[in-house]
């Protein structure tokens, strides 16, 4: 199971950290990954970090969203900033056990959280 936190509320261009912890403790055996799903649109990837520590973004998030991880509290962070209304979603994260090809695939994730809703909004 996963478990989101950080959603909420934020003004344009505002900041944003989305939390994710595995609650079985894998999280440093597993793929890691945040997609999101705005309101009628098909769910997207935004950013992985890869068992071996390589991240991934897409290009909508690069150098505005920064993944990092606490391995002390087994939790991985989406960092989230110059927030746009574009931005405004669910965000899922993800968990598996995923071959690179699939990286940015949702059907390559095995795990989901619950979703975490993000509004931009003045």
């Amino acid at each position: 199971q996963l478990v989101e936190s950080g959603g909420g509320l934020v003004k344009p261009g505002g900041s944003l950290r989305l939390s994710c912890a595995p609650s079985d403790g894998t999280f440093g055996r597993r793929d890691m990954a945040w997609f999101r799903q705005a309101p009628g649109k098909k769910r997207e990837f935004v950013a992985a970090r890869r068992r071996d520590g390589h991240l991934y973004y897409d290009d909508s998030a690069k150098g505005r969203f920064t993944l990092s991880r606490d391995s002390n509290r087994n939790t991985m962070h989406l960092q989230m900033s110059n927030l746009g209304p574009e931005d405004s979603a669910v965000y899922y994260c993800a968990a598996g056990t995923v071959i690179l090809s699939q990286t940015r695939d949702e059907s390559g994730y095995s795990f989901w959280g619950q979703g975490t809703l993000v509004t931009v909004s003045s």
